[in-house]
């Protein structure tokens, strides 16, 4: 089983809940897909797009369940990054979990990822 990750904020993800269907963040919009990482991916994407951010979640997702909506294209630093190229239906969500700041002020994703 291969996951990917999402992190979102609270509000945002609350909108999702509402509605039923997680549409993306803004960026995710205005690129036209839903940004997630892996396992591997997911640590620097925090330290890169949300440093020092508080009332963040992340949301695992089992790859598989996205089917051919889901594209792995080349992004940072030549690394293949998921894509979803369709809004993410809140019945393929595994798992949210509140990400939390460090006493560093770096997201402590321990136990988090699989």
């Amino acid at each position: 089983m291969k996951y990917i990750y999402k992190i979102t904020s609270c509000d945002a993800w609350r909108t999702a809940e509402t509605a039923g269907i997680f549409f993306g963040s803004g960026i995710d919009l205005s690129d036209g897909y839903i940004h997630f990482s892996t396992a591997q991916q997911a640590e620097e994407t925090a330290a890169k797009h949300f440093s020092g951010l508080t009332d963040l979640l992340l949301i695992r997702v089992e790859a598989s369940r996205l089917g051919a909506a889901l594209k792995w294209e080349v992004s940072r630093g030549g690394e293949k990054f998921p894509h979803l190229y369709a809004p993410l239906m809140l019945k393929d969500v595994e798992c949210v979990s509140p990400l939390k700041l460090r006493a560093d002020h770096r997201h402590d994703f321990t136990g988090l990822l699989k």
